[in-house]
């Protein structure tokens, strides 16, 4: 049996969401904010599943440095969404998932870094 590997797991059904989001923001006519918040936050996953097969320690504390970048940046354009009176609201448990995937990238690289 395959051991199960979290960050992978949670960054992919966050990208999930995140997909779902952008659709409701591009049928609001918010086509910006709705590719930046696609690239993005589908950015998180791809740089994870990119880091499963790094060719060192140091790749894959990089590719995850750069998932978490972008889990930074997916946070501001859903801050942004959520202040701004004419977008609608980010759900909640969107936002609760990109903290789950961004304390767990920050457990990961650290743990990686004293290794």
């Amino acid at each position: 049996m395959e051991k199960r590997n979290e960050i992978v797991e949670l960054s992919f059904e966050f990208a999930i969401k995140i997909i779902a989001y952008s659709e409701l923001l591009e049928e609001n006519k918010k086509f910006v904010i709705a590719r930046q918040i696609l690239k993005s936050g589908t950015s998180i996953g791809a740089n994870v599943r990119e880091s499963q097969s790094a060719e060192s320690k140091a790749d894959f504390i990089h590719k995850l440095k750069i998932a978490h970048k972008e889990a930074e940046e997916t946070q501001y354009w859903l801050l942004l969404c959520e202040k701004a009176s004419s977008y609608p609201s980010p759900p909640e448990q969107m936002k609760t998932a990109l903290l789950s995937v961004q304390k767990l990238l920050s457990k990961i690289i650290s743990t990686s870094k004293s290794k």
